[in-house]
């Protein structure tokens, strides 16, 4: 089996693929100061309790967190004896990219982008919901053309709670109306509908430049709450990043 793994700023989602069948996926908690004896002991526990034999024979890892990657190669080596393989300069991802420094893309992004141009075709948009918001671009041609990066709604909110002295710390949740009636369904609709608002307008303006017929692919935490009130969105893939993953693993290592 593959074992994927995608760090976020926030969250750690790790798959475990036979073949091209998602077997299980589990979402933990970015800590950057995890040691690798504690990961492999997280992996090791989440395998017991799964209903699935499983037998690690590959690995692969997209960081956007560099202070955990010592520690994940140091478990991948210990406790599976395997090398992983890691997103980064070098890595065969089948797709050019157009960005003016390539090494300035977060491997998340690229990810996604190689995920939706092969489940979807091009050109295609991409708006990952994570710590930031990133609309990422690729051509009609699988080309990575670059894209947009926005502050995220989970640190959106919680600025407005660490900013506003008399605004509480909310859930962020579809309200029942647009006009709040009380200072809670007042956040939860600018948050909502504001986002909502921001993510039909940049991707219209995104269209602008690769075409009205763009496929638009959103993924990440959230985006199954933000996107059914989105005139834009085509397709919500959550797990989209651990797709991505396992074809660039097939990529490199056949």
């Amino acid at each position: 089996m593959l074992l994927a793994v995608d760090v976020g700023n926030s969250n750690i989602v790790v798959g475990l693929y036979d073949g091209e069948n998602l077997k299980e996926n589990w979402r933990i908690s970015t800590i950057k100061d995890r040691t690798a004896d504690e990961y492999g002991v997280i992996l090791k526990n989440l395998f017991k309790y799964s209903e699935v034999d499983i037998k690690v024979s590959g690995i692969i890892i997209s960081s956007v967190v560099p202070p955990v990657m010592p520690a994940l190669r140091e478990m991948s080596k210990k406790y599976f004896d395997i090398e992983p393989v890691v997103i980064g300069p070098g890595i065969k991802t089948k797709m050019p990219i157009k960005y003016e420094n390539p090494r300035e893309v977060g491997a998340d992004r690229i990810v996604n982008a190689v995920a939706a141009y092969d489940k979807y075709g091009g050109p295609v948009i991409v708006v990952d919901y994570g710590t930031a918001t990133t609309f990422c671009a690729v051509s009609e041609q699988g080309e990575y053309l670059g894209g947009c990066i926005a502050p995220g709604v989970g640190i959106s909110t919680e600025a407005l709670f660490n900013k506003a002295a008399k605004l509480p710390r909310i859930q962020i949740e579809k309200p029942p109306n647009v006009i709040g009636r009380n200072t809670v369904q007042s956040m939860q609709s600018g948050i909502y509908y504001g986002f909502i608002g921001q993510l039909d307008g940049m991707v219209l303006q995104i269209k602008k430049e690769l075409g009205h017929s763009t496929k638009v692919v959103a993924t990440g935490g959230i985006a199954s709450l933000i996107a059914p009130d989105s005139r834009e969105v085509d397709i919500v893939d959550p797990l989209l990043t651990l797709e991505g993953l396992r074809i660039i693993f097939k990529a490199n290592r056949g």
